[in-house]
Parts: C-alpha cells; structure tokens; sequence
C-alpha cells in the first residue's frame, strides 16, 4: 500500500513566505500602533488586522487539519487587500505612510496581491488530493 506524498515544497515556500510576512507585519504594526497611529488611524489598525490574518494563515496552512481556516483566513487577506488597494488610491490621505497592502502592495512587489491567490490556488490542489 503506497501513499501519495503530498507537494510539500510549494506548500512549505508558501508557509515559510506567510510565517516571514506575520513577523515583519507584527513588528510593523506594533511599532505603528504604539508610536505614530495618530497619524494614520485606519491605516494602522488595518496593519495589525492585517498582522493577525497572517499569524492566522501561517498556523493554518502548517496544520492540514485547519484547512478551512487557512481558506477563510486568506480569502479575508485577498479582500483585505483588494479593500486596502483601492482605498489607497481613491483616499490616499488615509494613508499617511505606504503600507504593505497599499496601491495592491506595489512597493513590495505586488506580493501581497499575488500571495493570497498563490495560497488559495494550492489549497484548491490539496483538497483535491
């Protein structure tokens, strides 16, 4: 009796990309909670938003058995930032710093658009498995 193995390296690349993005977003989003949210209110709130619904998606995706979590956890980041991009660019001066989901995170690369699909697309495989 043989089992398949499961695609383990896409899977822990995009693990290993989502633990990264919470670290850096919940450092981020802790700094400008505490020094400089009278600045932005909006935009840091939805920076530490943002840093939960990493923290979230990372132990999602680790666990197989929360794979409704990871889909729910990140279809949330995808209108997050689909929310986030058009705000930035209909109301910019919500946004008095860039932030990692501003203008569809064209300063990083357009990463965070493309993880969130990246994410759901390799669930849709794994449930198919």
């Amino acid at each position: 009796m043989s089992t398949k193995p499961k695609s383990l390296g896409i899977g822990r690349l995009l693990i290993a990309v989502y633990a990264i993005f919470a670290v850096s977003s919940l450092a981020r989003a802790t700094y400008q909670l505490a020094t400089k949210f009278q600045d932005a209110p909006v935009a840091y709130s939805l920076s530490a938003v943002a840093a939960i619904v990493y923290i979230l998606a990372t132990i999602a995706l680790a666990k197989s058995a929360l794979n409704k979590l990871a889909i729910f956890a990140i279809a949330f980041e995808l209108i997050g930032v689909i929310t986030v991009g058009i705000l930035s660019y209909t109301h910019p001066e919500l946004f008095a710093h860039p932030s990692v989901w501003s203008k569809f995170g064209q300063g990083y690369g357009y990463v965070p658009f493309v993880l969130p699909i990246l994410g759901l697309l390799w669930l849709r495989k794994q449930r198919k498995n």
